[in-house]
């Protein structure tokens, strides 16, 4: 699981163009919202598509995605889960 963690980190930064940012300055259990990474609204519509895109992975109740995009560990175990 810590490869997909890196691989989301990675991930992230790509597609949300987080300039000046490494995958070693985001922690696995840190917020990505808010005091965290700071992300907002519409970064959370682009990690929606981030899962579909490289992880085949749809959420499909929006209720779900403040749990599922709250750390990297809860998106890598979201991906797990998912794919089981």
């Amino acid at each position: 699981m810590e490869n997909l963690k890196e691989e989301l980190k990675k991930q992230i930064i790509e597609q949300l163009n987080l300039e000046d940012i490494t995958p070693a300055d985001i922690k696995n259990d840190a917020p990505l919202f808010g005091d965290g990474l700071g992300l907002d609204s519409i970064d959370a519509l682009e990690l929606i598509v981030l899962l579909e895109k490289f992880h085949g992975v749809k959420i499909t109740n929006p209720e779900d995605g403040r749990k599922i995009f709250s750390s990297i560990d809860s998106m890598a175990e979201y991906i797990t889960k998912a794919k089981a």
